[in-house]
């Protein structure tokens, strides 16, 4: 569960004191939903949270500022809090990690899911250029590219009602309001995919099988290879998008698996 003392953008999740090990990274973790939907309170945040406490990590989760919804320009608010496009959220989510890593002597590892990691690998770039490199990335089924590559196998684009939600082109809409403008578009801040990545930190990056954004995750793991990052890749076999938001799949056990063996590497 949250600690009672979490800040307004940062929720803790730390193991019992007998399974802690003060020593290890944090794990900084950001949920999805295009930029614009989403929360610390759905399960692709705090279910990983949780689970991963149960491992014995500490985490933290951020409840950064959304856009307003595409097409919705008129929408500045939710629950009585601002929205507004990149960079916003990177703002915030740089505010958590300096909150996390104050608190945590083992570092910060970044990571996130679907938009959550797109905004986690652009995060570790900007710490990157502020010299407070964090020491590893996580990225799940995240999108990393201003546009979205178009899968060519028919095998691995998504299915069910994600063909149409999912297609590159409804997936470029949301890029764009999200950034905003065409220089935002291209800000390797906004979207890391297709810069420079030399000097990003060890990533462990899990994709789902059946996923359009796949491609472009696919894409950004070789593009941190090129640049000489010591990458793992998996890719969950028969898996669709978003499946860290069923937390009682097979799906979601071996991906928090995953996760908390390569947490728990040295660094």
């Amino acid at each position: 569960m949250p600690e009672p003392h979490d800040s307004a953008l940062v929720r803790w999740y730390r193991p019992r004191s007998a399974d802690q090990e003060p020593s290890r990274p944090t794990l900084l973790w950001l949920h999805g939903g295009g930029f614009f939907r989403g929360g610390p309170d759905q399960p692709e945040a705090y279910a990983v949270a949780e689970s991963l406490a149960r491992e014995g990590l500490t985490v933290a989760t951020v409840d950064y500022r959304l856009a307003p919804p595409p097409g919705l320009p008129w929408m500045t608010s939710q629950a009585g809090r601002e929205r507004g496009r990149f960079p916003v959220a990177l703002e915030d989510v740089l505010t958590a990690y300096r909150e996390v890593g104050s608190r945590s002597s083992g570092g910060v590892i970044l990571g996130g899911a679907s938009a959550g990691a797109c905004l986690a690998a652009a995060a570790t770039l900007r710490a990157m250029e502020r010299d407070t490199r964090p020491v590893g990335a996580v990225l799940a089924y995240g999108f990393f590219h201003a546009t979205h590559p178009q899968e060519s196998d028919a095998r691995q684009r998504s299915r069910g009602h994600r063909r149409i939600t999912h297609t590159a082109w409804a997936l470029n809409v949301a890029n764009r309001n999200y950034a905003g403008s065409r220089q935002a578009l291209d800000d390797r801040f906004a979207f890391p995919g297709g810069h420079p990545l030399d000097g990003f930190p060890p990533t462990l990056m899990v994709n789902a099988e059946r996923d359009n954004m796949r491609a472009s995750g696919d894409r950004f793991a070789a593009e941190l290879s090129r640049s000489g990052v010591d990458v793992q890749h998996h890719v969950l076999p028969g898996t669709d998008h978003a499946f860290l938001n069923r937390p009682h799949s097979d799906a979601f056990a071996a991906a928090v698996a995953l996760m908390a063996a390569w947490v728990r590497l040295d660094r």
